[in-house]
């Protein structure tokens, strides 16, 4: 079993933006693999949505906290399912790479993002799959404005590209093991 955590905030406000990269990407993955409608899981305060790729079963978590609490999301859940740290996949924005390129990495620290810290903290450990997808453009204003920054429409098409590469990469994670989408997805 594994878990795929799409980071971002919660409510209309914050659709499209820079710091729901990762969300978006995982509602993408849901629809591209006929995934039921997510379901409202308030004691998670999260969203679900279960489903099988092959022999194995998928959780979908969108957390209904805002980014920074996205920890009291993901540990509950990976208890709940008693889904080892290493069988998540995070998926969420990087203001630190370049905008149309990703990478994807293992039991790496933060580096400052407050929603990958909040779920280090729940989980009590770094040791899962970090699909770090690039939101940075002109580094002209502070990372906290950037990210609830709108795409422009010439960063759409990068955006959309990155993300169709990240749901191919989650489809090798999933069928053949991270670090051989690690291979191709940081290439």
């Amino acid at each position: 079993m594994l878990l795929i955590i799409g980071l971002g905030n919660p409510g209309k406000e914050y659709e499209k933006t820079r710091h729901n990269a990762g969300r978006d990407v995982v509602m993408d993955f849901a629809k591209a693999h006929n995934f039921p409608e997510f379901r409202t899981e308030k004691k998670w305060k999260t969203l679900i949505s279960e489903g099988n790729i092959g022999k194995e079963k998928i959780i979908l978590a969108l957390p209904d906290t805002l980014m920074n609490n996205s920890g009291k999301a993901a540990g509950p859940i990976a208890v709940f399912y008693k889904i080892k740290p290493a069988h998540i996949f995070l998926v969420h924005d990087d203001a630190d790479i370049a905008l149309g390129s990703a990478k994807l990495s293992y039991a790496k620290r933060s580096a400052g993002h407050k929603g990958v810290d909040s779920v280090i903290r729940a989980l009590k450990t770094n040791e899962f799959w970090r699909f770090r997808i690039g939101i940075a453009g002109k580094r002209d204003i502070p990372a906290d404005r950037l990210v609830l920054k709108h795409f422009t429409p010439d960063e759409v098409k990068l955006i959309k590209k990155i993300a169709k590469k990240t749901l191919v990469a989650l489809e090798i994670a999933i069928t053949t093991g991270g670090s051989r989408a690690m291979n191709e997805y940081n290439s």
